[in-house]
């Protein structure tokens, strides 16, 4: 099972930079108030990080609130 999780993620990972070196242009991208013009792939692995650093959080909290 262990190994399994771990070719999952390697295949997941290879897909996630395959679409990023895909997305190489640039767009304008409205934070807030702010217009920011970076490349597809700049904004394509920040939103895929801020995804990890959100299930991870949860999955944290999920764990505490379990062990109370």
């Amino acid at each position: 099972m262990k190994k399994l999780k771990l070719i999952t993620a390697a295949v997941l990972a290879v897909l996630v930079v395959i679409l990023v070196m895909q997305n190489t242009t640039a767009v304008d991208t409205k934070i807030l108030f702010i217009t920011v013009t970076m490349p597809r792939a700049l904004l394509l692995l920040l939103t895929w990080l801020i995804g990890i650093a959100v299930g991870l959080l949860l999955a944290f909290a999920a764990v505490a609130k379990k062990d109370k």
